[in-house]
């Protein structure tokens, strides 16, 4: 970054250095990274524009569709595959929405405890384990979501368990979604590559 002083540049901790005493490595390095980063951030802008495009196409295709039904969908929901006629190609739209729980997840616990405590002569070890497992925290202090949502996929005939998975059902907030698309070829061994948008990867 330049003052406004052309004889001048200011450093990573706000100083004006004079331009004659900054070593020709560093004058050149600081080219480098400006000029690369204009071009990634308009990279960055021009895949975002194309990827706004490509929703709203999908989703004004997947319109047109229902309508040949009589249907009218709901907004922007669930994943949509779509193939070209050939098979070659496909791209697919998946919207994942991000949840947590509210303060019903701890009186699901609670109730979880009380069975298990019941059940603690017959109970089955393994069982016990996935519970806790469920309920652990990671380092930033998050409940996985997948292991706790889990818990209700295990049958177990049981008033206080049932309303225990019925408190862990109704806690359940979804706070953000966010929708993704991706590109896919075929190859000759008939599986599909993925076309790689994402510059990280």
């Amino acid at each position: 970054m330049t003052s406004n002083n052309e004889n001048y540049m200011t450093d990573a901790q706000g100083r004006l250095v004079p331009v004659e005493s900054i070593k020709q490595v560093d004058l050149a390095r600081n080219d480098l990274v400006l000029e690369t980063m204009k071009k990634a951030v308009e990279m960055s802008a021009a895949l975002a524009r194309f990827k706004a495009s490509v929703m709203d196409d999908i989703e004004a295709f997947c319109e047109l569709s229902a309508e040949k039904y009589g249907a009218k969908l709901g907004g922007k929901k669930g994943n949509v595959t779509l193939f070209s006629f050939d098979g070659r190609y496909k791209m697919m739209r998946s919207i994942d929405d991000f949840i947590t729980f509210d303060e019903r997840l701890q009186a699901a616990k609670t109730l979880i405890d009380d069975c298990l405590k019941r059940w603690s002569e017959g109970s089955d070890a393994k069982l016990r384990t996935i519970v806790n497992d469920a309920f652990q925290v990671d380092k930033a202090g998050r409940i996985n979501t997948n292991r706790v949502l889990g818990l209700r996929r295990i049958e177990i005939e049981d008033e206080t368990w049932q309303q225990a998975m019925q408190a862990i059902a109704e806690s359940v907030q979804i706070i953000s979604s966010k929708a993704y698309v991706r590109f896919y070829e075929r190859q000759p061994d008939g599986g599909y590559r993925q076309i790689n948008l994402n510059i990280a990867a």
